[in-house]
């Protein structure tokens, strides 16, 4: 094209007409993701040192290893985890500000009174990291020995074993009321702020029953402080071989996790969202074939992000119904 051509066009179509005239191939391309420089945080909605925590530090580590990033991991406690999930909900959708939390995460709307966001809607669903089955102990001083034991006792006088509840909508509370629920038991609940208060108070025996995170639990049943009945996933775990499951122990066709995921502020585009699931995976991958996920309890999930949306919304609509059905109130 001459210059007089050229100059025409600019003329009577404008600059970027003109360009696209004389590059019809050259089309605008998306910015490359994750830019060099660029810093990705993984907000953790809870204090440092818990299994979320170690879960999400683990997960950071691995993607610097693999991709060369900078990863901060920001604990954000607070307001029954909704403190972490705020800033992420409210941080620009680019990419580079995610959630990693547990599954309690997606209760908010069940178990809070005036939750300040609603986890389904609000929220881009990126990937499931992993699922962790759950320990049931009761104090060591007690009577009961097989969990058999613990149900005959709860069905010969309703509602007088109190089971702790370190957290309303956390795995450790659905799992307890889908206990009670299938094995045709009433449990009295206590609810605490946490596990550590909880765990110390079962191991004191001023609460009969607690089933929460194996890895939080094991270590003091590990020390005789506690005694384990049983897990709760399908399959009997690795880390403690001679603890029966539910299923094993007298409770037929039972099977619940506690699971971890990463999420996106909801308007984080769709290529941004694909490509954090597929470094995600990647890294959780590797962490399953080292074995560094197995050895806290977690096993590794790789799943789409519309998977994760599916998952997400059968785990709600089981955890909501568990809830009614217990009778419980939003605080």
């Amino acid at each position: 094209m001459n210059r007089q051509r050229f100059l025409h066009l600019l003329t009577r179509l404008g600059a970027s007409a003109a360009l696209a005239a004389i590059a019809p191939g050259l089309a605008a391309q998306p910015a490359r993701f994750p830019e060099p420089g660029k810093t990705l945080r993984l907000i953790v909605p809870f204090a440092p040192g818990g299994g979320v925590d170690q879960a999400a530090r683990l997960l950071a580590e691995q993607l610097r290893k693999q991709h060369g990033l900078t990863v901060i991991v920001d604990n954000r406690a607070g307001a029954s985890g909704t403190l972490g999930g705020k800033a992420v909900q409210t941080a620009p959708a680019d990419g580079y500000t995610l959630l990693f939390s547990a599954s309690t995460h997606v209760m908010a709307r069940q178990v809070l009174a005036s939750p300040p966001y609603d986890p389904q809607t609000d929220f881009a669903p990126v990937a499931r990291v992993g699922e962790a089955a759950l320990m049931l102990v009761v104090p060591a001083s007690a009577e009961t020995k097989r969990l058999a034991d613990l149900l005959a006792a709860a069905r010969q006088q309703p509602e007088r074993l109190m089971a702790a509840i370190p957290a309303a909508g956390a795995a450790s509370h659905l799992g307890t009321l889908l206990l009670a629920r299938q094995s045709g038991i009433k449990l009295g609940y206590v609810p605490y702020k946490g596990t550590q208060p909880a765990l110390t108070d079962v191991a004191g025996g001023h609460a009969h029953l607690l089933m929460d995170s194996m890895v939080s639990l094991l270590p003091m049943a590990k020390a005789g402080r506690v005694r384990a009945l049983a897990i709760s996933s399908a399959r009997r775990s690795t880390l403690a071989p001679d603890i029966p499951t539910v299923q094993e122990a007298g409770v037929p066709g039972f099977a619940f996790e506690s699971w971890y995921g990463v999420w996106a502020p909801k308007d984080t585009p769709a290529e941004r969202v694909a490509a954090i699931n597929a470094m995600v995976n990647g890294a959780v991958a590797e962490l399953g074939r080292s074995g560094i996920y197995p050895a806290l309890g977690i096993e590794p999930v790789s799943e789409t992000p519309e998977q994760f949306r599916r998952y997400i919304e059968q785990d709600v609509q089981q955890g909501s119904d568990l809830l009614r059905m217990a009778g419980f109130r939003p605080e």
